[in-house]
């Protein structure tokens, strides 16, 4: 997942090395131009841009601040100013801006500013004239498998509570996706989403990133600095890779989960945390437990409310809609488009995706370079591809879930019939045809199984012949979802 985007717009490079410090510690994206090469920073749409800071000292301010506001589109803008100097601008420049904060300033400092613009100013992607989306996080999550129906019921039923979620899944299937989306339908959505990747971070310094420290604490530490649970308070820490953090690091996160307080590193000051805690890791814990790597107190801490993510290449159905959502981003995003053949989606399908849905983006997205609005089938696919074997006559209902999930993952129509219901509903059709008998079963018996395959493709092609060919409309008289008879069309390799 991409992170907000900062962009800082100076001419002083010293500012510029400090801001950039403290907005990477926040885990914030930070882009910086100078005031003669700040406009093409506005065409990049790959990140959300959440703010726009402006340096003072640019050549002719006034003249540059006014285009930059223009430019921003609706993005706040904070200025800079010098610490005891006066504003060098108009008061309506001036209004124009969102804040005006003195320099130096600090960590302290510019926190609320952007946690208060997390809340009152999502973060959106700059294009012309655009909207912010209030589509809900969850549904990213993006499939008709019965696998995803369940995930997103999951999330649903544990969202509302302060039940400690652990996520468990392959790199690149989307466990911060569906973090985000818990937090996102949670109680604690106006209040901040913390990430931190326990693997990426050194595990000497992983308590400080986590809990904070004193100035003097340790050799470096040059001020007072807050952990994520600080940042987190009242809202979501989500700990990625949970299951590389390091033994010594298990303790004291166990404790916290516990008693829900901690110390900062070199204080003996206790602080409380309300703090909703969702975990993820790419490990099979119980494995680690077994190995000495992993604690199992903390294992069932963590593993109060588990959602499992599946692998890619075990919802392959999944496949035609995801590559036509990833297309659209690309399209919104104005990095290009492209097109793929059902053939081509046939052997994609077929794929073993060992890098998930991550390694699916980066196939749409170079073949959207290559082959830039054009029209992809299976020839045109990279060399592993071409193993595989393509269906010309592969049928894929790429529309997006119409909201019908209730009974999606059952086998067929009839399963969700109660018994009452189908005893009535045959003695309908007996009346229908006139006798006490649907059909007469031979001497030499039959295959039941085969017999009402046969039966069911045939009355399938009489409903799409009467319908001219409408799905939609050959679903009604058949009495089942559009998506259970597109199924049915591909099960039985039947054009529609």
């Amino acid at each position: 997942m991409a992170l907000p985007r900062i962009l800082l717009i100076d001419d002083n490079k010293t500012r510029i090395q400090q801001l950039e410090a403290i907005f990477l510690f926040m885990e914030y994206a930070i882009e910086t131009a100078g005031s003669a090469d700040y406009t093409a920073c506005f065409s990049e749409t790959e990140q959300p841009l959440r703010a726009v800071f402006v340096g003072d000292g640019l050549d002719k301010q006034a003249t540059t601040l006014s285009q930059i506001v223009l430019q921003a589109n609706k993005v706040p803008v904070i200025l800079l100013i010098d610490n005891g100097t006066a504003l060098q601008v108009s008061s309506m420049v001036a209004n124009s801006v969102s804040q005006v904060l003195e320099w130096p300033t600090t960590y302290r400092v510019l926190k609320p500013v952007l946690d208060k613009l997390a809340v009152s100013d999502r973060p959106f992607t700059v294009r012309e004239g655009s909207e912010r989306s209030s589509l809900p996080l969850i549904d990213r999550l993006k499939g008709k498998s019965r696998a995803i129906v369940g995930i997103r019921k999951l999330i649903g039923q544990v969202a509302e509570s302060d039940a400690t979620v652990l996520i468990l899944g392959e790199s690149g299937t989307g466990k911060e996706v569906v973090a985000r989306a818990l937090h996102d339908a949670s109680l604690r959505k106006d209040k901040p989403f913390v990430p931190i990747n326990c693997g990426a971070i050194p595990g000497e310094l992983l308590e400080s990133e986590l809990f904070g420290h004193e100035k003097g604490a340790f050799t470096g530490a040059l001020s007072t600095r807050q952990g994520r649970f600080e940042m987190a308070e009242g809202g979501t820490l989500f700990l990625d890779e949970i299951g590389d953090m390091p033994l010594a690091m298990q303790v004291k996160l166990l404790r916290v989960l516990q008693e829900r307080t901690f110390e900062r590193v070199g204080s003996n000051k206790t602080i409380h945390c309300d703090v909703r805690v969702i975990a993820a890791t790419h490990r099979y814990l119980e494995n680690e437990i077994k190995e000495n790597r992993f604690r199992e107190d903390l294992f069932y801490r963590l593993n109060v409310f588990p959602i499992e993510i599946p692998a890619l290449k075990d919802r392959s159905e999944d496949i035609p809609l995801l590559v036509n959502d990833l297309v659209a981003r690309l399209e919104v995003s104005n990095r290009g488009s492209v097109r793929l053949t059902n053939a081509a989606l046939s052997m994609l399908m077929q794929h073993e995706w060992p890098g998930n849905v991550r390694e699916l983006a980066n196939l749409i997205e170079r073949l959207a370079i290559i082959n830039p609005n054009g029209l992809v089938d299976a020839a045109d696919l990279p060399e592993k591809f071409q193993q595989y074997q393509a269906v010309e006559d592969a049928v894929y209902d790429l529309t997006p879930d119409d909201g019908e999930t209730d009974n999606i993952g059952a086998d067929s129509e009839a399963d969700n019939i109660e018994d009452g219901e189908l005893t009535e509903q045959i003695d309908v059709i007996r009346t229908f045809h006139g006798t006490s008998s649907l059909a007469q079963l031979p001497e030499q018996g039959i295959d039941l199984k085969e017999y009402l395959n046969v039966l069911e493709v045939d009355l399938i092609r009489q409903a799409l012949d009467e319908c001219s060919g409408v799905v939609a409309h050959a679903a009604k008289r058949l009495n089942m979802r559009r998506t259970t008879l597109v199924e049915k069309l591909r099960k039985y390799d039947l054009q529609r």
